[in-house]
């Protein structure tokens, strides 16, 4: 009798799992939302390297440019918060066939520039210092958070779409979102790099020398709808 009891009992529970997991009808659908904006700054990455027989010439240069470069930053009216030392490296090699050591010095700086219409006199201001490295530059927005905010809102809304437009071909309609998945992904723009050329002051000052371009913010999604 009691295991009778413990079958119908087990029975009864297997019965109520099946309902408690009766699956609801549902649509899954994927939105994507961007969003262009025009950059307002940009971090500059620059650097001077010297090479030489001689560990403390080579450190004295590039110690006289830095100097250079970091007095011509003040006049030009950049706050010290907007300029910083990156990276300072010193290295020796040795060549075999010379059989003598060679020197390396070299350090990057990244300055900020919040007004790009000044960029052509800030970099030919840079070259004159003896900078003989321009290793990237990379287009920011001071918006990109509210911007995010609002790719993500229209990723939402592309998915609800496409959502409605299944369910209305299969004479149904769109209920609740069940499970929301965010399948953004950060992106980091490749800095565009530049090598050095000498030109003169004069002739490079009249020319437009940044392709500012845009920036594209994008969002992913994947929703799952009710289907009622």
């Amino acid at each position: 009798m009691k295991k009778t009891i413990f079958i119908l009992m087990t029975i009864f529970a297997t019965a109520a799992q099946a309902q408690e997991i009766k699956q609801v009808p549902q649509i899954n659908v994927s939105g994507e939302g961007k969003i262009k904006v025009t950059p307002d700054y940009a971090i500059i990455s620059i650097g001077v390297e010297n090479t030489g027989a001689d560990a403390a010439e080579v450190k004295k240069k590039n110690d006289a440019t830095v100097d250079a470069v970091i007095k011509y930053l003040k006049g030009f009216k950049l706050p010290a918060s907007d300029y910083q030392t990156k990276q300072v490296y010193l290295h020796k090699s040795y060549d075999y066939n010379k059989k003598k050591n060679t020197f390396v010095a070299s350090q990057q700086i990244t300055v900020t520039l919040k007004d790009l219409s000044k960029y052509d006199t800030l970099m030919m201001g840079l070259v004159d210092t003896g900078i003989n490295n321009i290793n990237g530059v990379e287009f920011k927005s001071t918006k990109v958070a509210q911007l995010e905010s609002e790719a993500r809102r229209a990723a939402v809304a592309d998915a609800k779409t496409k959502a409605m437009d299944y369910a209305s071909a299969l004479n149904q309609k769109v209920g609740k979102a069940i499970m929301v998945s965010d399948n953004s992904q950060t992106h980091y723009p490749v800095p565009v790099m530049y090598a050095m050329k000498a030109e003169a002051a004069g002739d490079a000052m009249s020319r437009e020398t940044l392709a500012i371009g845009e920036i594209e913010i994008t969002a992913n999604v994947t929703i799952s709808f009710s289907l009622e």
